[in-house]
């Protein structure tokens, strides 16, 4: 399945782009989508333990689950953020 991700704040930064097409698999939760992201190079590890995620504006659990034509946006805190975000382990 095709999900389109849009980056905020430092991530938008560190992939160099405002949003992107990713492929997953069938099933996929949120949570495998922040896996393969990190996965691809790391920005500051506090990013993904802070970290808000929406599916279809509207916020969403690690264990979402993803379905073709979704839209995911990663929203990391502003200024500082605390641990206690969603977990990417």
């Amino acid at each position: 399945m095709q999900i389109t991700v849009l980056f905020f704040g430092v991530l938008k930064d560190f992939f160099e782009a405002e949003r992107d097409l990713v492929e997953l698999a069938d099933g996929a939760t949120v949570r495998d989508l922040l896996v393969l992201l990190r996965d691809g190079g790391e920005p500051e590890p506090t990013v993904w333990s802070s970290l808000a995620v929406a599916v279809n504006e509207e916020y969403a659990a690690a264990d979402a689950v993803l379905h073709d034509g979704d839209e995911v946006a990663l929203l990391p805190p502003v200024s500082g953020g605390k641990p206690g975000g969603l977990h990417v382990d």
